[in-house]
């Protein structure tokens, strides 16, 4: 007996006689129901298959069975309180909501089907779709069942119709005890011809049935195709519907964006799409769960298309059955008719027959049917994702290892059309804009069918057409930095290709799966993609070079092109020819004309590869000599106001790595190690490591002994610095205040510690030149010089003089011009940064001073010393007739700082200024010129008396001589005056002059007459040094 109580609605109670179905009893226990059947019966019919039934056993059996399915269905419509499975479900929960309330409940679905089955085996009664069947159409048709209250199905019996019947397919996978069986022959036998009206309903336009429900139908009909064999009349149903309705957007509202196809996918993620239909997630998964969120109903019909393509031992049989039927949809109106929505589901389509079924038919077909698009009056983006279209079918090709030569011919002959129309003139700027839509589609195409190819062949090939030699020149920046990306991932593409192949023929073949082409028949297709690329890209790249404002992909492009050429130097043009390599060097590393930002970022991927470093060998001066351009130059590109441009900044990151590397080249490695430095320890700024490596190559040089090997190294560092003032030349007419001063310090420490050496006669030329435009230029002798240059030469004339001193020492053939011209820049800037008046700040921060006093003393610096008093005595001690020279005062302070800094003790030295000094005294009346001037003659007597063994000094005496000669008779009192000064600090040096002074008195006094000059005599009291009488 079968007791159903129920809170709510009003279910048929049915009895069923103990004598048809005895003695077994199980109870399931739901919400409010109480279920007892007879067990035995079950179990004795399953034991007894041929045991007779008579005629009212069977008609009992049959009226309680379906008596029990219709409660069971409404149990699954209609449950009491919250647990109302159809009505509460949606359709997005379709897969995860089920229509049993416990386990309990699912045990008597199970039962129940394993015992329709087995009587419909043992009594040929109807199976369980057999009882189900009826019920569910009288449900759709809402008619009632005889003797029985049709209850309501809400709005959707449709629905609910799906949704029940999916469930109940999966049921019948369990045996009886329980367990689940996936193969298919253990399971419930199918029943597509019901699902097939359910299908028909669906699609039938007079039913008005939104993409939402259709949704939730398809994706139940893709769980039945995956428990059941697929079926024929199911694929044609749908496709008959979704032919019609390509152009449909199979979007569901209330998603929102999910669920939404995206048309502007590239080529591998079209493809994949298409393989994401080929390949189904398992049933109960949660990603096949949430298709009805995740696709649209045409994306889960193609997945039914590709299990219908798919189905195994069936000899391509499914195909044969369905071909006609898709391609017959399509021709030429049909195609027109296509918006973009209606081809990108087109091109789904194709791709899932391109990857289920025959490639090469499906892939010849599609072409056929995008050449009847009308080319001329196809809108840009329908053309963008046609070409994507027409690429991923490509990427199939390649991932087979087959070769899609003629149909990429196809497409490349389309995309030169393009590129040409792009490159007219003519053409107006908004129809380029709309066009680069196709063309940035075709850039990102075959990159990834380039990268997806592991051998390259003519189908790359033919991509690589004349349309990019034509594409290029009309980009603008962003276009072109997109366009030159694509370049450089085509030669690493390239390159990584060429050498998997080269190392397969060293090591033997690869033990990777899949064709691989012949070695020979490899290098062959390599050097073809290799030649288009030269082709149709290089030289443009060229024409680029000397852009003043070149994209940083021209740098990472050129240098792909050089390693190209490193690993395929056939491959290059004739005018690249013999040395390839160094000729694509010349082109973007070594001009002198390059943009310092490419030279930097150009070479930076080159020295990194121990390869190339190898190759350019000796030629790595020239890369020392385009660094040291870059760092004199990096300054050339700030703004007008001052501030730091992107391109400044990027050539500061730059410069810092190009530093690096250079000072890893093993040339100046060997360079840094021969004059005692290590490698690692310098600095990778870019101003302290020049610094350093000029250094080292002027200690290098001192260190040579041998001429030959001295006349080598003078060879080798003009290579290093080259045309240098050409570099900086830029600074002097823009006067960039940092460029000046960078320039001025880095020519001023050449020549400090190149100063041995560029006095040599190979390189005296250079010294000279650096004189003349640095030192002494016209523009220095204009009324009013600029001012930033005077700052920047300010800061670095130290430098200069210091290594003109030691040039000016080593000199053998110009020692005297250069003497000459030292001379003349102290004497221009002596005078230049001295102030009008005595000042300690100006006096002790003058260049000349800081220049002649180091820290510590040096032969160079008693020599420039001895040029700087020698300039002093010259030009700004020289009287003119009685008038004292300009700023003398200033002048003397200058000199007697110098003289207090330095600690010369040399009286040749010494004494070159003290014949003007003693003038001074003997001349000017100024307290503060008789001061500094006394000051100075005591410290320049002092130091001679103490340097001199005989208690008087020679050069002292002889000066002071000539000073008692010149001017007796006329200056008789202030040159006993000056004598008396003297006196105080060197008594023996006056004392030797005693004879003189005596013999001068009495010529003096014969020539003035009788008597004696008393005043004279005694006013100075010489008497009071020695005893004397006249």
């Amino acid at each position: 007996m079968i007791k159903n109580k129920y809170n709510r609605g009003q279910f048929t109670q049915a009895r069923y006689d103990l004598n048809v179905m005895p003695v077994w009893q199980r109870n399931i226990t739901g919400r409010g129901v109480v279920v007892t059947i007879i067990d035995d019966a079950v179990r004795s019919s399953m034991r007894w298959p041929d045991t007779p039934r008579d005629t009212v056993h069977l008609y009992h059996s049959a009226r309680c069975t379906r008596t029990l399915n219709y409660d069971v269905i409404f149990m699954g419509l209609s449950a009491s309180g919250e647990q109302r499975p159809h009505r509460r479900v949606r359709p997005t929960e379709a897969m995860s909501s089920h229509h049993y309330h416990c386990l309990c409940t699912k045990e008597l679905w199970v039962l129940l089907i394993h015992l329709l089955e087995h009587r419909s085996k043992t009594t040929h009664t109807p199976s369980f779709w057999g009882y189900v069947t009826p019920l569910l159409q009288n449900l759709l048709k809402g008619a009632p069942a005889a003797g029985q209250r049709l209850p309501s199905v809400g709005k959707d019996p449709l629905g609910f119709t799906w949704w029940l019947v999916t469930h109940l397919a999966q049921l019948g996978q369990y045996s009886r005890n329980g367990s689940l069986h996936t193969e298919k022959q253990f399971q419930l036998e199918h029943n597509w011809s019901f699902v097939c009206e359910l299908l028909k309903s669906t699609c039938d336009p007079k039913g008005s049935v939104q993409e939402e429900q259709i949704r939730m139908h398809v994706h139940c009909c893709l769980s039945l195709t995956m428990l059941w064999e697929p079926n024929t009349i199911a694929v044609t149903t749908l496709w008959e519907y979704y032919s019609k309705n390509l152009n449909a957007p199979f979007a569901v509202p209330w998603l929102g964006v999910s669920g939404l196809g995206s048309v502007s996918r590239s080529p591998l993620s079209l493809l994949e799409m298409a393989q994401a239909c080929c390949l189904p997630t398992p049933l109960g998964s949660a990603e096949h769960t949430q298709l009805y969120r995740a696709c649209s109903s045409f994306s889960i019909f193609l997945r039914v298309l590709a299990l219908h393509l798919s189905q195994e031992n069936a000899g391509g049989a499914p195909w044969r059955q369905i071909k006609g039927r898709i391609y017959s949809k399509f021709h030429q109106r049909r195609m027109a008719e296509l918006s973009e929505s209606g081809l990108m589901n087109f091109l789904l389509l194709f791709l899932v027959l391109a990857r289920s079924a025959e490639l090469e038919d499906v892939t010849g077909r599609a072409y056929d049917l995008m050449a009847l698009l009308p080319a001329g009056s196809m809108p840009p983006a329908h053309r963008a994702l046609l070409w994507r279209g027409q690429l991923a079918l490509l990427l199939l090709y390649v991932g087979r290892g087959l070769d899609a030569g003629a149909h990429a011919e196809r497409l490349a002959t389309s995309f030169a059309q393009v590129a040409r129309e792009f490159y007219l003139k003519t053409t107006e700027p908004s129809r380029k804009l709309a066009l680069w839509q196709p063309l940035g589609a075709y850039l990102e195409g075959v990159a990834e069918v380039l990268e997806t190819s592991g051998h390259l062949c003519q189908a790359e090939e033919r991509l690589l057409n004349e349309g990019f030699a034509m594409l290029l020149p009309a980009c603008r920046q962003s276009e072109l930095a997109s366009a030159l990306g694509f370049l450089q991932n085509a030669l690493a593409q390239l390159r990584r290709v060429h050498q998997r192949c080269s190392q397969s023929t060293s090591f033997g073949p690869s033990s990777s799966s899949g064709w691989t082409p012949p070695p020979s028949l490899a290098k062959e297709h390599h050097l073809a993609v290799a030649s288009a690329l030269w082709t149709h890209f290089f030289p443009f790249l060229r024409s680029l070079r000397l852009s003043q404002t070149p994209p940083p992909q021209l740098a990472d492009a050129a240098a792909g092109f050089t390693v190209l050429a490193l690993d395929m130097p056939s491959s290059a043009p004739p005018d690249l020819q013999p040395h390839p390599v160094q000729s694509i060097m010349q082109c973007f590393g070594w001009d002198e004309m390059l943009h310092p930002l490419l030279v930097s970022r150009y070479l930076n991927h080159l020295l990194q590869n121990s390869d190339v470093v190898a190759s350019v060998g000796s030629a790595q001066g020239v890369c020392v000599r385009a660094w040291l351009r870059c760092v004199l130059q990096q300054h050339l590109h700030r703004s007008t106001d001052g501030t730091e441009s992107r391109a400044g900044r990027a050539l500061d990151e730059q410069l810092c790595e190009l530093t690096r590397l250079v000072m890893r080249l093993p040339e100046v490695e060997s360079v840094l190690q021969r004059a005692g430095l290590q490698p690692s320890a310098v600095k990778t700024e870019p101003k302290p490591a020049l610094a350093v490596f000029i250094k080292a190559v002027g200690r290098v040089y001192s260190g040579l002994q041998l001429l030959s090997e001295r006349s080598t190294m003078v060879t080798q560092a003009l290579d290093y610095v080259g045309d240098i003032l050409k570099y900086i030349k830029p600074y002097q007419l823009n006067k960039s205040q940092e460029g000046l001063q960078l320039s001025y310090w880095a020519v001023g420490c050449l020549v400090k510690h190149w100063g041995p050496l560029l006095a040599t006669s190979k390189a005296q030329q250079l010294l000279f030149r650096i004189v003349d435009s640095l030192l002494l230029p016209h523009s220095l002798f204009q009324q009013d010089p600029p001012t930033q240059v005077l700052s920047a030469l300010k800061e670095s004339l130290p430098l200069y003089l210091q290594g003109l001193a030691v040039a000016v020492g080593v000199s053998q053939s110009q020692g005297a011009h250069l003497k000459k011209q030292l001379r003349s820049v102290i004497n221009q800037y002596l005078g230049r940064f001295l102030p009008a008046t005595p000042s300690m700040g100006a006096i002790a921060n003058h260049p000349v001073l800081l220049a002649a006093c180091e820290a510590t003393p040096t032969p160079r610096g008693a020599g420039l010393r001895g040029n700087i008093l020698q300039v002093l005595n010259d030009s700004f001690l020289q009287f003119k007739g009685h008038a004292p020279p300009p700023r003398l005062a200033a002048v003397l302070a200058f000199l007697l700082e110098l003289l207090r800094r330095s600690a010369d003790t040399d009286p040749a030295l010494l004494t070159l200024p003290l014949p003007p000094l003693l003038r001074c005294l003997m001349l000017v009346n100024e307290p503060q010129v008789r001061r500094l001037s006394a000051e100075a003659v005591q410290l320049v007597v002092e130091r001679c008396a103490s340097s001199s063994a005989e208690g008087h000094c020679e050069q002292t005496v002889s000066i002071l001589r000539t000073f008692v000669e010149e001017n007796e008779g006329v200056y008789d009192q202030q040159m006993y005056s000056v004598l008396e000064t003297v006196s105080i600090v060197d008594r023996c040096s006056v004392e030797t002059l005693i004879p003189v002074l005596s013999l001068s008195l009495r010529n003096l006094e014969q020539k003035r007459g009788l008597g004696r000059n008393t005043s004279l005599r005694y006013r100075h009291r010489l008497t009071h040094y020695c005893k004397m009488s006249i």
